[in-house]
């Protein structure tokens, strides 16, 4: 599977239209969870694997690969860290965990 481009044919879409190449990227497994994570702070490769639940090392790997390709991630001395397009990514998903968090105490008070 090759890496998902803006302007190259992606899931869901044979243009590869941005959002779309957006969306076959995030939703590859882990590769949303990697970035959320990264918004803690820089990690290195057995500190972002603890940090994500013990992902496998060739998942991981093949992930950060990825998301360095894309220049959404970058490996500094310190560890894996999000570029400034990680950034402004991570200031877009944000508000989606905040509204995640109310969800489930809504749905979990409706359970009761």
């Amino acid at each position: 599977m090759s890496i998902p481009q803006p302007g190259k044919q992606v899931r869901g879409s044979k243009t590869g239209k941005p959002i779309m190449a957006l969306l076959d990227l995030i939703g590859r497994t882990w590769a949303l969870g990697i970035i959320w994570n990264l918004q803690q702070g820089a990690a290195t490769f057995r500190e972002l694997q603890q940090r994500c639940e013990q992902i496998s090392p060739t998942l991981l790997n093949t992930r950060l690969k990825e998301l360095k390709a894309l220049h959404i991630i970058e490996l500094k001395e310190t560890g894996y860290q999000l570029t400034s397009q990680g950034q402004s990514l991570i200031e877009i998903i944000f508000p989606l965990g905040q509204w995640s968090i109310q969800w489930a105490n809504e749905l979990k008070e409706q359970s009761s």
